[in-house]
């Protein structure tokens, strides 16, 4: 581990993430990951310069893009400390940014009753609403210090991603590419810009062995790059994409969304935008994926 007296790298960058539960932090928080940013989730604050260290060890700094999710679940006296400790880090020379997601409370109960998870300050009894409320107070030091504030209210998953790609400073003004797996039994995404029907290819679905994973999981993987129509569709859908995208670079477009459905959305669709992602990742910084059905 680098000592506390070490200067990082000029280029280190440091994007703490926090807000209410339920306003988004996780999806805020893989998106960063997509863009290759090194994420960790719930890291105590007491810890936050001891992280910075270590994953920047090495004579250029192992990894310069650092994410770490900070909220209710900390201590409150790490809470507390953060604005010193980001202080700190700053006057060492690195550049940090703190988000802040809100959300309205009418939103987040309506958000944790379809979720049916559990409030991490319901543990001590209090209903809903007033933990939101108590939520609030105790990350208030933090909100009112964040350079961004992010009302999730409105926000579908799709528009947050596309928020911290490319509206908060992550992007370098190139393309940004979202690959998005989908079931059509479920609607076309309706903020597609090119959509693939995946529909025509063999089906791992009817593999008893095969049915309960995901094209992100090896045996799938390799069933697929067994079958011939597969690859064809998979090579062919890379060809047009680095045909046509680079036109949408000459007309200044930020951010494209490539969706690729098929009838459950969680084998072909999938399999196929990890692949291509796979291969746009090679010559672009900012390419991400999301599985709506998998989500």
């Amino acid at each position: 581990m680098v000592s506390a007296t070490t200067t990082p790298n000029s280029a280190t960058r440091l994007v703490v993430v926090s807000g209410l539960s339920g306003s988004g932090k996780t999806i805020a928080l893989r998106t960063l990951e997509d863009l290759d940013y090194y994420c960790v989730d719930n890291l105590p604050g007491a810890l936050l310069a001891d992280f910075v260290d270590a994953v920047t060890a090495g004579p250029h700094g192992a990894h310069p893009r650092m994410a770490v999710g900070m909220d209710v679940r900390n201590r409150p006296e790490d809470l507390t400390r953060l604005p010193n400790s980001l202080a700190e880090l700053a006057s060492r020379g690195i550049e940090y940014q703190l988000i802040f997601l809100d959300t309205r409370d009418d939103v987040l109960i309506k958000r944790y009753s379809d979720t049916r998870r559990r409030h991490p300050l319901s543990a001590e009894g209090l209903p809903l609403a007033d933990a939101i409320a108590l939520e609030r107070k105790l990350l208030r030091p933090l909100s009112a210090i964040a350079d961004r504030v992010i009302d999730s209210s409105d926000l579908n998953v799709h528009q947050l991603r596309r928020l911290i790609a490319t509206e908060l400073g992550m992007n370098t003004g190139a393309l940004s590419l979202l690959f998005e797996s989908f079931a059509y039994k479920r609607g076309v995404p309706s903020d597609a810009d090119f959509v693939f029907d995946a529909r025509c290819l063999p089906n791992p679905h009817w593999d008893g062995k095969l049915r309960p994973l995901s094209g992100k999981d090896l045996p799938v993987r390799e069933y697929f790059a067994a079958q011939p129509d597969v690859t064809r569709y998979l090579d062919q859908v890379r060809d047009f994409l680095d045909n046509w995208l680079p036109r949408f670079e000459a007309d200044n477009r930020s951010y494209v969304t490539i969706c690729i459905g098929c009838t459950g959305g969680r084998h072909r669709s999938v399999y196929l935008s990890e692949r291509l992602a796979e291969h746009f990742r090679l010559t672009r910084e900012q390419v991400l994926t999301f599985h709506r059905e998998l989500e």
